[in-house]
């Protein structure tokens, strides 16, 4: 559980999708004044109407999201929503401060890119802390969620994918694999989730395909937890993937409810692995 700041506000950091009104909400619910910055061209502009206060920043504006907090006195901050790797890199504009954190780094992988900036943001004040401090509700529980029972050969197909997600996410290059009668059609990259599932879809074999998402082994559950909701589905019902497999308690359900009815009209298994 988080420590509530003395001046009850609390600092978000606002990528994508629905995880960062998620967490303005329950902040809120806990009478915290909730004090955002969103990323131009990724975040909702609609979240202006869930927080005390909206600063606009663009992909790498790091002293301008430390500037916006230390202005309200924010001393613990979330990151929440993601951040398209693709557009990042084409629309990132780094200042002083990104320099300041890629100067010491020996690794520009996501783990340690983040930690970084976890660090860079402690050392001036601001906690970075976990999202599902705040919303543990909304992480998978472990079992069959929804549509039919895993058949064997799914669950052979489940139990390869979790097997190479473990090596992927040592390489610290995705969460996502989308596996088929004991084949890896995909593995995710820099494109994301959608594009991933999409990408095997295309190949032979893509209808009936298996979709597993797993935390990196060396997961630090202040960023980049994986992620669920009816956007998944909605790219699995495209190629006609059948089953989507999600690490029990470490991957972020997305309109839960939503979810599990769009998984049991479209005969989509869903389950938590744990």
């Amino acid at each position: 559980m988080a420590l509530v700041p003395q001046d009850s506000r609390i600092g978000l950091i606002a990528g994508n999708g629905q995880l960062p009104f998620l967490f303005a909400r329950a902040a809120k619910a806990r009478g915290l004044e909730v004090v955002a910055v969103a990323h131009r061209g990724e975040t909702d502009p609609a979240l202006a109407s869930e927080v005390a206060s909206l600063t606009w920043v663009r992909v790498g504006q790091v002293n301008r999201i430390q500037k916006a907090f230390q202005a309200s006195q924010v001393r613990q901050a979330a990151m929440a929503g993601g951040i398209g790797r693709v557009k990042a890199l084409k629309d990132a504009r780094p200042d002083l401060g990104a320099m300041r954190i890629i100067s010491r780094l020996r690794s520009f992988r996501d783990d340690a890119l983040l930690r970084a900036v976890a660090a860079d943001f402690e050392s001036r004040g601001i906690t970075i802390i976990a999202p599902t401090d705040f919303l543990g509700e909304v992480l998978c529980p472990e079992g069959h969620l929804a549509g039919p029972p895993l058949r064997s050969a799914q669950a052979r197909d489940v139990a390869l994918g979790r097997e190479v997600a473990v090596l992927l996410g040592q390489a610290d290059v995705g969460q996502t694999v989308v596996v088929h009668e004991g084949h890896v059609l995909a593995l995710e990259a820099v494109e994301g989730t959608d594009e991933a599932i999409r990408r095997g879809g295309r190949l032979l074999g893509g209808a009936g395909a298996v979709v597993v998402k797993r935390c990196k082994p060396q997961q630090d559950m202040r960023f980049d937890l994986p992620a669920a909701g009816p956007r998944t589905l909605e790219v699995m019902k495209e190629v006609g993937a059948k089953v989507l497999a999600l690490e029990a308690g470490r991957t972020v359900l997305l309109d839960a409810p939503e979810l599990f009815a769009g998984a049991r009209a479209a005969g989509i298994t869903l389950v938590g692995v744990p």
